[in-house]
């Protein structure tokens, strides 16, 4: 069992072995041994253990009887995992991967707000409503921590409220996505009038049963967010994952 402590270094050792392994700083093919680890790092064989058995459940790591923990290629890796995604964020590879985000959420969140206009709960809709306002009063105080909790808050609402549980397992990476716009100074300190406004649009219509309207609203919020972070991306190169034949 974890102690405070050890769960304390088991989170450093994956946030630091994580980190390099996204940044390219531990390449793909390295091997690493576990006492080189527990040297390294200055935590237990038990710390090491745990730390390599989430890097693994992530596609980052392999055990190799009698060779060691190699490093896998990014192709191995599970694109969705929240970590996965803070990492790449933090590194030079931040444009492509807010691309991919942006992307994704474009396709999912406009029909995640048509689906919640039809199926989500009296409760979830009159929160949205209220969430929406509370965004648009942070952003025009330019409170960018308020502002980002109530984001955060109003796009799970959002995918919670579609019904569809696969949408709402996108939450994490949604978070992560927004979390990194603002860590990484991308996003204003006021957001355009015009963005919180749809916010509220989008809310107002999915607490009228407007499906129509909720998904035009959402869609423009998404074409918008694209436009603004296109320059981010703009050099970056796309990533063809090869298909199983």
């Amino acid at each position: 069992m974890l102690t405070p402590m050890s769960t304390s270094l088991h989170h450093r050792a994956i946030e630091n072995l994580g980190t390099r392994i996204v940044t390219g700083n531990l390449p793909a093919g390295y091997v690493m041994l576990a006492e080189q680890l527990e040297d390294e790092l200055k935590v237990s064989r038990s710390v090491v253990r745990e730390a390599v058995r989430v890097l693994q459940s992530l596609g980052l790591v392999e055990t190799i009887k009698r060779v060691g923990i190699r490093v896998l290629p990014s192709r191995s890796w599970n694109p969705f995992d929240p970590l996965v995604i803070r990492w790449r964020l933090a590194g030079e590879g931040r444009g492509a991967q807010l691309r991919s985000l942006a992307e994704l959420r474009s396709a999912v969140e406009p029909v995640a707000a048509e689906l919640a206009a039809v199926n989500a709960p009296a409760e979830l809709r009159r929160e949205l409503v209220d969430i929406s306002h509370a965004m648009r009063d942070a952003g025009h105080r330019g409170d960018v921590p308020r502002f980002l909790e109530l984001d955060i808050h109003f796009h799970s609402l959002l995918l919670s409220g579609s019904g569809n549980e696969m949408f709402a397992n996108l939450m994490g990476q949604v978070a992560e996505t927004l979390t990194g716009r603002t860590v990484h100074g991308l996003m204003p300190d006021h957001p355009h009038e015009t963005a919180l406004q749809w916010h509220v649009d989008v809310a107002e219509a999915i607490a009228a049963g407007d499906g129509t309207g909720a998904r035009d609203a959402s869609d423009r919020i998404m074409r918008r967010t694209m436009a603004e972070m296109e320059p981010a991306w703009a050099e970056q190169p796309r990533v063809f994952i090869p298909v199983s034949r």
